[in-house]
């Protein structure tokens, strides 16, 4: 299935925005996909990546 998930993370100016479509099993493991993608590209920790909604696509 696909998942949607929306959020924001934190950069040196501010909060960025995002949207993100991911293919996952569940929502849980789409949350860990994004965690998972937002990290590696932009260096950022869990902590400072907040996830607003996360729907099926």
């Amino acid at each position: 299935m696909k998942f949607e998930v929306r959020g924001a993370f934190k950069t040196l100016e501010g909060w960025q925005k995002f949207t993100k479509v991911v293919e996952a099993n569940n929502e849980r493991y789409a949350l860990e996909k994004v965690y998972s993608l937002i990290g590696s590209n932009h260096k950022v920790k869990r902590n400072l990546i907040k996830i607003e909604e996360v729907k099926q696509a």
